[in-house]
């Protein structure tokens, strides 16, 4: 194994630069063997200047030709694998000096999709984090911001489209069947916000009007056969780019605004200035090849890249510990702009349940893990690492905490000081926090602990009724876990709305501002015993610890005025018979049919009530984790739902139905969402009865919804039909890349099904199949991911199989991929939650990848960590 301890990197140690960069020219001749960079860098000294200081570069994979300082030979200078240091610089560096390279970089033999490289003969780039050392010398860090003009030399034939950040000035024909272009980009910014794409692609485009009168231009560039999935995509840019002008006042502010999809990318999509480069999962969308989850995520990733234009190119981070600074501020604001499209209360609460389930059932246990950060933490060891749900969502949900305390009107002001402040800089998440306060006159210095602690604060409730008095008395407690590198918590600043529900309904929702470990309110004149409604809206990122009765829970249920609390009482009844091994009772079942059967009930709100919580949310509740239990016992309450609304599912089946053209709007989509889960428990009552009924939707489907809803019936149910269905699927879809993924991550996330094989054995064959290639993210995410991460039930198996399969992938995957392997190393990081014998069957497989002297940092980060070396 190896003994050397990885290099971590401290956010206390932050030095601003020696040097920084004002204009940069890029001369890029591309060619997939050896694409030549020629640099021209104006270098300047910063504020930390000491005279005589040399230029330390960093280059990654990159062969070195020549060096020139203000024109002349210059060969003072060391050179590593890593690093450029450039001494005896003119005037020791006091003045301006022009810093002139030469480099060659090889993007057909970049796998790890980081840097400059080629997908399907096309040219990409992907630079955030660290990726433009891959392509030049640099100081590639996000505090060094300049202006970029860049031209691109390729040959007309191989690379017909040109295209980088800002605004295009000029194109031109070359000899030999070459041709250029040259884009300059007016706006300083760092080089991780720099992009190139070229080679044989088609747009399509619309020409808007913004509120200034301005005219721009929108372009989605695609390979020509995928020209007419990409409507959607244009669409939700338009609403995306006049929600900010409306929400925010903030412009679209160059001349043209450009989205690139690429089958090969490490993540959803990258905000680069003026150009976005998108994984083709979230900018494709046909009703005949996209499911209405992929509708609304290509909106929401669409408007999350572009939001990112002012909260992160215009206004961007010092430094990485700030990523949440630009990641969880613009997650709220597409977070936000989705649940306007929704264009209803009730849609607006569908959306903010969608949004803390994910915040459950993927960040809470991270924030309980070995890998528990803060949102700005102060030490990691690879970057690559922090691009977390911690950064992101529940960076989003502190933001929101903000709105929550200072008003909507409130929070905007805040948003207009922070730009009016720092336009054009590198900030920090205290700068933020600075312009919320000072923009509302109000100390918000204790909310700096959500920005430095990690984990997720438990708030536990006593209360106290006085019925001579009519006085109601609440208690709440806080408390925090320790966590790596904590193990004492200071209190968090936790808003609170909570309404008491009593038989007048006549109190009135009120915010609760828990700043102490202990705080104790008062309420006067309360006629009769209330029902607590507490963190109504989910107002802060926590855990109750409140034993409320099924009786006050099922009231809630029942008749509570929050959606969202309404959709939480029915969460934690499941939740506690679940792992209690109870079945659902008459009370219970009565408050489900009354609750499908209420007219004035949202179909899609509906769908998410009778959605029981998530495996991984129910092991956070558990102090050891038995994985076939709670499968089990999760089974069985679902089946016994089923059973009991056998006839209320079957109505709602044909009452969900949505005649006529296909619609991705919020109300056909929640039809589509209630119709679909009705076919799925029908399945779960009397499979031989209903699965006719689920092959008949199958095979008559005009749209993808519902098609692949009725295939997923069928193969999570074992139907003999499955088998024909799956083959007719593939055979459908064969050259729908995106489609096919579906396809794989159906069958490797099929929980275990009575008399069928075993997952891992069809999980295995799929790794075989030709379609399946190890250097594609999005088809590893669709077997790998799917089955590791996705399925539980039978990934989780005593005789530890599915972590061995586990351990060969990780192993396999990091040579060509770290960042991609690294996000899999993390399916066992929660090992010691379980029971045994899973847990030592998992200690075994992550030791036996430990032992692995070539791994790289990416996954030599996630296993250390989680073997708590």
């Amino acid at each position: 194994m190896k003994t050397d301890l990885p290099q971590s990197f401290h956010r206390l140690a932050y030095r601003p630069p020696v040097y920084t960069f004002d204009q940069v020219e890029l001369d890029i001749a591309l060619d997939p063997a050896r694409t030549i960079v020629k640099s021209r860098i104006e270098v300047i000294p910063s504020k930390s200047f000491e005279p005589g200081a040399p230029l330390e570069l960093v280059g990654h994979e990159l062969e070195f030709v020549s060096l020139r300082i203000n024109g002349q030979a210059h060969r003072h200078f060391e050179l590593t694998p890593e690093t450029l240091t450039i001494h005896s610089l003119p005037n020791e560096g006091r003045e301006k000096f022009v810093v002139e390279m030469i480099c060659i970089c090889v993007p057909e033999k970049n796998t790890t999709l980081m840097g400059l490289y080629v997908s399907n003969g096309n040219f990409f780039t992907q630079c955030e984090a660290e990726g433009f050392r891959k392509i030049t010398y640099f100081l590639d860090r996000p505090d060094v911001m300049a202006r970029y003009t860049v031209t691109l030399r390729a040959r007309e034939e191989e690379c017909p489209v040109l295209l980088s950040n800002g605004n295009l000035l000029s194109a031109e024909k070359l000899p030999n069947g070459w041709h250029s272009a040259t884009w300059v980009d007016p706006f300083p910014k760092p080089s991780y916000l720099f992009a190139l794409v070229a080679g044989k692609l088609k747009c399509i485009e619309e020409t808007i009007t913004i509120s200034s009168g301005a005219k721009k231009l929108l372009q989605i560039w695609v390979e020509p056969h995928d020209l007419k999935k990409t409507r959607h995509a244009m669409d939700s840019l338009i609403a995306s780019i006049h929600w900010d002008e409306k929400r925010f006042g903030l412009e679209l502010d160059l001349e043209r605004f450009m989205i690139v999809a690429v089958s090969d990318f490490n993540m959803g999509a990258m905000e680069n200035k003026g150009l976005n480069i998108f994984n083709t999962k979230f900018v494709f969308a046909q009703p005949e090849t996209a499911t209405d989850a992929d509708f609304a995520n290509i909106e929401s990733v669409v408007a999350h890249e572009y939001f990112h234009n002012w909260t992160g190119n215009r206004v961007t981070c010092q430094d990485w510990f700030q990523l949440s600074l630009k990641e969880g501020l613009t997650v709220f604001r597409d977070q936000e702009f989705s649940a306007d499209q929704m264009g209803s209360e009730s849609g607006r609460a569908v959306k903010r349940i969608e949004d803390v389930r994910l915040l459950r059932q993927l960040q809470f246990p991270e924030d309980a893990g070995p890998m528990a950060h803060p949102i700005r933490p102060d030490e990691y060891q690879e970057i690559n690492n922090f691009y977390t749900v911690t950064v992101y969502e529940k960076g989003s949900e502190i933001v929101r905490m903000y709105q929550t305390l200072l008003g909507k009107d409130g929070f905007r002001k805040g948003m207009d000081l922070y730009f009016q402040r720092h336009d054009g800089q590198a900030v920090t998440c205290d700068d933020f926090l600075a312009a919320m306060a000072d923009a509302n006159g109000k100390d918000l210095n204790e909310f700096k602990n959500w920005y430095s602690q990690a984990g997720t604060p438990r708030v536990h409730v006593q209360e106290h009724y006085d019925a001579v008095k009519k006085q109601y008395q609440l208690t709440l407690t806080q408390s925090c876990v320790p966590s790596p590198g904590q193990p004492e918590k200071k209190p968090f600043y936790i808003p609170l709305k909570i309404r008491l529900l009593t038989r007048s309904n006549d109190q009135s929702e009120q915010l609760l501002e828990l700043t102490q470990v202990t705080q104790t309110w008062t309420f006067d004149n309360i006629p009769d015993r209330p029902v607590l409604s507490i963190n109504r809206n989910f107002s802060a990122p926590i855990n109750l610890d409140f034993e409320q009765s099924e009786a006050d829970l099922l009231a809630l249920f029942s008749s509570d005025d929050d959606a969202f609390n309404r959709w939480e009482a029915g969460q934690k009844l499941a939740m506690q018979m679940i792992l209690n091994n109870r079945l659902p009772d008459a009370e219970l079942i009565e408050a489900y049919r009354n609750l499908l059967l209420d007219p004035e009930l949202d179909p899609a709100f509906k769908e998410l009530a009778l959605t029981l919580p998530a495996d991984s949310y129910l092991y956070e509740q558990c102090a050891s984790v038995d994985p076939q239990q709670i499968f089990n016992a999760r089974r069985a309450f679902r089946r016994e739902i089923a059973k009991q609304l056998q006839l209320e599912w079957a109505a709602l089946y044909q009452q969900m139905q949505t005649p006529g053209p296909f619609k991705s709007d919020g109300v056909d989509a929640g039809k589509r969402a209630l119709k679909n889960l009705a076919l799925s428990m029908l399945l779960d009552a009397a499979p031989s009865i209903w699965a006719p009924m689920a092959a008949n939707q199958y095979h008559i489907a005009d749209n993808m919804t519902d098609r692949y809803a009725a295939l997923s019936a069928l193969v999570v149910h074992g139907a003999k039909a499955a088998k024909d269905c799956l083959i007719d699927f593939h055979n459908r879809f064969a050259n729908d890349a995106l489609v096919i993924d579906k396809w794989f991550g159906l069958q490797a996330s099929r929980p275990p099904v009575d008399g069928l094989e075993s997952t891992l054995v069809e999980v295995r064959k799929l790794r075989e199949h030709p379609a399946f290639k190890l250097n594609n993210p999005n088809r590893v995410r669709s077997v790998i991911h799917s089955f590791c991460a996705n399925n539980p039930a039978s990934f989780h198996q005593a005789d530890g199989s599915g972590y061995e399969f586990w351990a060969d992938s990780v192993l396999a995957l990091d040579p060509i991929n770290p960042q991609v392997a690294a996000r899999l190393a993390r399916a066992l990081d929660r090992w010691r939650l379980f029971a045994q014998p899973y847990q030592d069957r998992m200690k075994v497989a992550l030791e036996r990848v430990s032992t692995y002297q070539t791994l790289s940092s990416d996954v030599r980060e996630v296993i250390g960590k989680a073997l708590g070396n």
